[in-house]
Order: C-alpha cells, then sequence, then structure tokens
C-alpha cells in the first residue's frame, strides 16, 4: 500500500513538473511610429499555500481558530488549529453555578483569578476559602499566602 502510494504521488508531481510553458506575445504601436514588442515565458504556475479556514461554528465555545502557511518554489506548508480560551471557560462555569443557586462556588471560581482576587481583598469581602466567608475567610487566606492564585503574565 505504502509503494501505491508512493507512486501516485511521484506520477502527480511529474505530471505538474512537466506541464507546458505559457508564452505571451504582444506587440504596441504609438502615434510616433515607434513599435515595441514583448515576450512572456512562464515556465510554471505559481505555487501557493492556502492557510485553512479555522473556525467554531457555535458561538458557545471558549476556542479560538489559528491557522498560517508559507510556500517556497519547491515546498508548501499549510497549518491549523485551536487554542482554548481559559478565561472565558471561568466565566461561563461562574456563570452556569450562578445559575444554578451555588453563588459561593460562582465567586469561588472567579477568584481563582489573581485580578479577581485582589479585588475582592481591595473590596473587603474576601474570597471563599475551604467553606469559609467574610472575616474567616480573610484569615485563612492571611494564614496560607501559597494558596492565593497565581499572578497572570501578560503578553507586553
Amino acid at each position: 500500500m505504502r509503494k501505491l502510494l508512493i507512486l501516485v504521488l511521484f506520477v502527480m508531481y511529474s505530471q505538474s513538473t512537466m506541464a507546458d510553458t505559457i508564452v505571451t506575445d504582444s506587440t504596441s504601436r504609438s502615434t510616433t511610429d515607434s513599435t515595441s514588442n514583448s515576450t512572456t515565458t512562464v515556465k510554471s504556475p505559481p505555487p501557493s499555500a492556502i492557510a485553512p479556514a479555522v473556525t467554531s461554528i457555535n458561538n458557545d465555545l471558549c476556542t479560538v481558530g489559528v491557522s498560517g502557511a508559507t510556500q517556497t518554489q519547491i515546498f508548501g506548508l499549510s497549518f491549523g488549529t485551536t487554542t482554548r480560551d481559559m478565561n472565558c471557560e471561568r466565566l461561563k462555569l461562574a456563570k452556569n453555578l450562578y445559575d444554578m443557586g451555588m453563588k459561593v462556588a460562582a465567586v469561588s471560581t472567579l477568584c481563582q483569578d489573581e485580578r479577581v482576587f485582589t479585588a475582592m481583598m481591595n473590596a473587603g469581602t474576601p474570597c471563599p476559602i475551604d467553606g469559609k466567608i467574610g472575616e474567616e475567610a480573610k484569615k485563612t487566606w492571611d494564614e496560607n499566602p501559597k494558596r492565593r492564585p497565581k499572578e497572570v503574565k501578560s503578553d507586553k
């Protein structure tokens, strides 16, 4: 089977390289009796690598499509993939928990982001921890600084 695949690829490649050349002749004359002749010869079609369209049909997904392509005279390469948006997933999880009446769990999910955690602490309403809220939670956070969420690094 592998030999058959190699043979098919070889035949396809050889047919494309033995394509007829395209020759275009043109002549133009101006009112001052001068004549210009030009000949254009194209020996092969221009190579093309086309980047695939990577889309998410459903707008309820937390993914972003990324694709690209590059081409040389001999080799072409195209690729496509999706990447997960973790912040989008966190927001959807928190919304679903809140809609089910789990308000403390929703806030706790949002507090996994260092920015939200800091905002909650600055507002005097510390994030829940180990089932504790309010002053008990603040005391637990102060006793366990290693359990705080990590700072998010931005692409600057």
